[in-house]
């Protein structure tokens, strides 16, 4: 009887051990705290868990596992399974999702943001590009349009921008040079010591981000309307820790994505609905800049911009024109659609 429960129980704790070995566990690095940034990766996690029974499971850590501007690099190796990271941390190493960071794209909402996101997405040269970082795009994180806070005296004329130091990647930062500016591109986690220690006048973000990382706390204006651009930021996984993925799992990854995307739009909403209560409670004065200035600052930097970015793109051999093309297009048909 000894030898037969023996048998007995090592059978069952054999099967509780090979039931362990079969569940998947991602590791996910993103950066900060847990904000609307970051609520799609959240609810992916939260789906795919409930899909699969909790067979599938998403760590996602904030900044515990990963530098943000060493996400990509580790989703190469295989050291985490998926990622969020910004272009314009790297744009050498992902130079084709840049064209959703030229300025002044006119993209004015975040659903416009997400159709011409995962459009470029979809290229294949994109695709082909991210595969060489062993990076599947998965979804995007969509930002409104960027909008500065500062220090000191407004800057409401593009005269005042001459000069000032302004945190600012991408093709929002070259916009900013354009016009005298001098950006610096300290990621979003060092912004507020950046701005505290005076080593710049304004950051750029998107409004989420100046409540998250505290600039909003330090500033006395905030431009209500400038809207030169935003910044893009995947979430990317390993290709091989997908496709090592059973056939139920990648299925309750992939049909998440949009109820994420979802999840994410509306609770942005609600954080764009309180954002003047915001300023008022903080004390920030809400510039408007006049729409001749913004035609001049668009003259500056929209068009030399974009044509420079193309020229060169085109000059890797890479198609620069048909992806601005596509982004112009997916506009056109997601406005006809509304």
């Amino acid at each position: 009887m000894r030898k037969v429960m023996g048998l007995t129980l090592g059978t069952a704790l054999g099967l509780v051990f090979a039931a362990e070995a079969m569940a998947t566990e991602w590791n996910v690095s993103v950066w900060g705290k847990r904000r609307a940034f970051t609520e799609h990766v959240e609810k992916l996690a939260e789906l795919v868990a409930e899909k699969t029974g909790g067979e599938f499971t998403m760590n996602v850590s904030y900044g515990g596992l990963s530098k943000p501007r060493e996400n990509l690099d580790n989703i190469s190796i295989g050291a985490i399974e998926m990622a969020q990271f910004c272009a314009g941390y790297h744009p050498d190493k992902n130079r084709l999702i840049t064209v959703l960071e030229l300025p002044f794209l006119g993209v004015s909402n975040l659903t416009e943001e997400v159709a011409v996101s995962h459009a470029v997405y979809g290229h294949q040269a994109v695709q082909d590009e991210m595969a060489q970082w062993n990076a599947r795009l998965v979804m995007t994180s969509p930002m409104p349009q960027y909008n500065i806070v500062g220090t000191g005296e407004p800057r409401d004329t593009l005269a005042k921008f001459d000069g000032m130091r302004v945190r600012a990647t991408g093709g929002i930062g070259e916009a900013f040079k354009a016009v005298g500016a001098v950006p610096t591109s300290v990621t979003a986690t060092e912004a507020y010591q950046a701005m505290e220690s005076g080593v710049v006048d304004a950051v750029s973000f998107a409004q989420h981000a100046h409540l998250s990382f505290g600039t909003i706390n330090r500033a006395d204006w905030w431009t209500a309307n400038l809207n030169p651009g935003t910044v893009n930021c995947p979430v990317v996984v390993n290709i091989d820790a997908y496709e090592a993925l059973s056939d139920a799992e990648r299925e309750a990854l992939d049909s998440s994505v949009p109820e994420a995307i979802d999840h994410y739009l509306a609770n942005y909403g609600e954080l764009l609905k309180r954002w003047d209560s915001v300023l008022e409670e903080k004390g920030v004065e809400k510039v408007m800049i006049s729409d001749e200035q913004i035609a001049a600052f668009r003259a500056k930097a929209a068009d030399p911009i974009r044509e420079q970015w193309i020229a060169d793109i085109k000059a890797q051999g890479l198609p620069g024109q048909d992806l601005y093309d596509l982004v112009m297009s997916t506009l056109e048909k997601t406005r006809a659609a509304e």
